[in-house]
């Protein structure tokens, strides 16, 4: 039968030595050396390993085992075993169950010289007949039990029994202490940990990759079985799954509205839920088949809530206060890193969208450019070349033949570059059209010069004050040998003939700024081999990399060099020369230059 033993504990270094046998001096001696021992590590693992060893000195076994209590369960797990089959490390003891629950219940040592007089014996370790149990003790609280198992019937002696529980005292201190030390090393390592990953998680802008990093860095300070990241939906009200981490492919995604289940509360109050028992909580929603318990974090950035981390596990009370401290800073974090993700993404959606979109209006814009003369035009050599400085310009220019042997030529420039400008550059565009069109309607004989008086009207009455347009309008009549042309702030375009090259002084306030304005026409009789060079302030004003510009000088020059050659030659040589001058400077404004050569 078991023998509960209530024996005084003798800690060493008590009472008065003198007197005392020669054994029991070296009974004390022994125990001082295992308390020191024990006393000196602070590795649990380590300690653990040493324990058999140290036993050996005071009792012979052929098994052992040290069982802790569980607080948060309540009953008795086997932290190291020696002797025990594989597998049965893992049984649980409820506190009252087997001799070893029964000792740790009673907080008392229980031999039992037979364990098969005992009904209560649970047999793990085959060929066992005696066994005996050693409660750990410390401040009068039983933290788990020292079991030692024995082939031999009556293999424990009482005496044996009191030095083991002299010497478990000791052990319970060490397991204490390494237990202390243990959770400050953890504490530390998880506060550098978790630091490192906060740092890793702000230098990923990649959703995908960001959650994913973070589901297998927080492997490192939880060892969760099935993991979710779900992510606020604003415009459904929803906390939808982005990333999971299950044990069974074929769960289907979580997706809750704001507020229902332990999700969606945690998502609306803004708080974290821990859960030790769902099957007991009305909020819980079931999706994982086994799941006993739920730990949800908020993802909160500021007073908004982006996201939850969901943990659930098939064990009750799976998840401490201890979980809920390391993922509370690491949720921060990571809540931080998601919102910066997303306005990132939907950053590179936006410019996507927007490359695409300003791709288009660059062909449209182009599109609406000629690229040759009317048909029916004879005598005439022309070329025209425009690069904008970015994607989109502010420039244009466009041949019109009205009437039979003539050519309306307009180049045009818009203050400004970009989306805007091209927005109103092409609405310049289409009133020099329509202002143009406009003389097969009526009988009156429009002008250059009223052409860009009407137009200057209607873009000042736009009161777009911060635009203005700057054009030039000629009308070639082959017929008559003549050239009228009008200004508005154009630079003076260049003639070249055989009696030199030159600008063509046509002064004018730019379309747009002031209202009332009038301009005046300039007419230049046309003769063979003539060139006339339209052309915008992209050209002139052009700077290198000391600040200084290419000017009208050069430009005339590199005209009258190469005037003998064709149209599209000397629009090649212009942009060649202003492409030399500026070397590696950045292109500030849009370029653009018509050239047309009178050939008969």
């Amino acid at each position: 039968m078991t023998q509960p033993i209530d024996f005084d504990v003798m800690t060493p270094g008590e009472g008065n030595v003198s007197g005392v046998s020669k054994s029991d001096r070296q009974l004390l001696t022994t125990l001082f050396a295992l308390g020191r021992e024990v006393a000196s590590v602070l590795d649990l693992d380590e300690l653990y390993r040493k324990l058999p060893a140290l036993i050996a000195r005071i009792t012979d076994f052929h098994a052992m085992a040290v069982y802790l209590v569980d607080e948060r369960q309540g009953d008795l797990r086997i932290a190291y075993a020696e002797g025990y089959p594989h597998g049965s490390t893992s049984m649980r003891l409820k506190l009252g169950e087997g001799l070893v629950g029964r000792a740790v219940e009673a907080g008392r040592p229980l031999l039992a010289n037979d364990v098969a007089d005992e009904a209560s014996y649970i047999d793990v370790v085959a060929g066992t007949r005696s066994e005996l149990v050693v409660p750990l003790r410390r401040k009068g609280r039983t933290i788990g039990a020292l079991n030692l198992l024995s082939r031999n019937v009556g293999e424990f002696a009482p005496a044996e029994v009191e030095t083991l529980r002299n010497f478990t005292a000791a052990v319970a201190i060490a397991i204490e202490n390494a237990r202390l030390f243990e959770s400050e090393r953890r504490y530390s390592d998880t506060i550098e940990t978790l630091a490192e990953i906060s740092r890793e998680f702000a230098g990923i802008l990649n959703l995908n990759e960001l959650l994913e990093r973070i589901a297998h860095r927080l492997k490192r300070l939880i060892d969760y079985r099935t993991f979710g990241i779900l992510l606020v939906d604003d415009e459904s009200d929803m906390v939808r799954m982005q990333y999971a981490v299950r044990y069974d492919d074929r769960l289907p995604p979580k997706a809750v509205k704001i507020g229902e289940g332990l999700v969606g509360y945690a998502a609306l109050h803004k708080v974290p839920v821990l859960v030790d028992d769902v099957s007991k909580d009305p909020r819980y929603i079931k999706v994982v088949a086994d799941a006993r318990s739920e730990m949800v974090v908020p993802l909160l950035v500021k007073d908004r809530c982006v996201g939850v981390f969901d943990l659930e596990s098939p064990e009750l009370a799976a998840f401490t206060k201890e979980h809920l401290e390391m993922l509370t800073p690491l949720a921060a974090s990571a809540a931080v890193a998601i919102d910066n993700a997303r306005l990132y993404e939907e950053l590179r959606r936006n410019k996507e969208r927007l490359a695409k979109e300003v791709a288009f209006a660059e062909t449209i814009q182009r599109a609406l450019l000629p690229t040759v003369l009317p048909k029916r035009i004879k005598g005439l050599d022309a070329a025209m070349r425009l690069e904008p400085a970015r994607e989109l310009g502010g420039d244009f220019y466009d041949f019109l033949a009205l009437e039979p042997h003539t050519l309306t030529v307009a180049v045009g420039d818009v203050s400004g570059k970009g989306v805007p400008a091209a927005l109103y550059s092409a609405f310049a565009g289409e009133l020099v059209r329509s202002r143009t069109y406009r003389r097969r309607y009526t009988k009156v004989r429009t002008s250059p010069a009223a052409i860009l008086q009407s137009m200057n009207t209607i873009l000042h009455a736009r009161q777009l004050e911060s635009y203005y347009c700057t054009l030039c309008y000629a009308h070639f009549d082959f017929k008559r040998r003549t050239v009228t042309m009008a200004n508005s702030g154009l630079p003076y375009p260049i003639h070249a003939s055989l009696e030199g090259c030159g600008q063509v002084h046509s002064p004018g306030v730019p379309l747009g700024s002031l209202p009332g304005i009038t301009y005046d026409d300039v007419t230049i009789d046309l003769k063979a081999g003539d060139a006339f060079v339209f052309y915008s302030d992209g050209i002139s004003e052009a700077m290198n990399a000391a600040g200084e510009e290419f000017g009208t000088g050069r430009l005339v020059g590199v005209i009258e060099q190469h005037r003998e050659k064709p149209a599209r030659d000397v629009a090649d040589a212009i942009f060649t020369a202003v492409y030399d001058f500026c070397g590696n400077a950045e292109q500030n404004d849009d370029r653009t230059a018509v050239v047309l050569k009178i050939t008969a």
